[in-house]
């Protein structure tokens, strides 16, 4: 999502100061690799003081958390029109992939990103990650709409086995590079196919089931 300012000179460029940043900071990246990065060159390339780019962001890792942001906010943005009738497996497909597609254009600056962040001596980045990516699952599992309330048995299994599906996607969408992600696609669609008969065992799927074939009927 571009930022727009709310108050600037007629012709100016629109894109807020934090995502031409990001977007300085990523070119870089695509030459140098993440970790080559220099917030001092990402200034001077913008023709902004250090100051000013400080203003925005503490370090490099939160120039990869915006980064990260976005493709949040793709995942949670409008759907096609009867979204919420959708199957269960093809919302969370649809939401996940979103999240790929908007990232897939720096794919290899984002895996450094998750390997630089993920650094064991690095503990002021990879104890965050964890804590990022329980709330990526939660807006993931929100945005598709899964009707069990947080708190239940059911909403606790699908957490769990949604972190593992996002983080299994992941390592697929690391190194997919088949044209429109065809091979993760596959892989997400699959793994969704087997989890969706495997959690017809969980409690409160057959209360579910008829509150969907209610709401159908409707």
């Amino acid at each position: 999502m571009t930022l727009i300012a709310v108050h600037h000179e007629p012709g100016a460029d629109e894109t807020s100061l934090r995502d031409r940043v990001v977007d300085a900071a990523l070119g870089e990246a695509e030459q140098h690799g993440w970790e080559g990065v220099r917030l001092t060159e990402v200034a001077a390339r913008l023709e902004v003081p250090m100051a000013t780019v400080l203003a925005e962001f503490r370090d490099l890792d939160a120039v990869g958390n915006a980064w990260f942001q976005r493709g949040l906010e793709a995942m949670l943005a409008d759907t096609p029109d009867g979204f919420d009738h959708w199957p269960e497996a093809q919302r969370l497909a649809h939401r996940l992939l979103a999240w790929c597609d908007a990232l897939a254009v720096h794919r290899r600056v984002t895996v450094e990103m998750l390997r630089t962040k993920a650094h064991l001596p690095h503990l002021h980045t990879w104890v965050p990650m964890v804590f990022d990516l329980s709330r990526i699952v939660q807006w993931w599992r929100e945005a598709a709409r899964l009707p069990a309330r947080y708190g239940t048995r059911r909403a606790q299994v699908e957490e769990l086995a949604l972190t593992g599906l996002f983080l299994a996607t992941l390592a697929v969408w690391a190194a997919d590079a088949s044209e429109g992600q065809a091979r993760t696609r596959r892989f997400l669609e699959k793994r969704l196919a087997r989890g969706a008969h495997c959690m017809k065992w969980v409690p409160g799927a057959q209360a579910q089931d008829r509150a969907q074939t209610a709401a159908v009927q409707i």
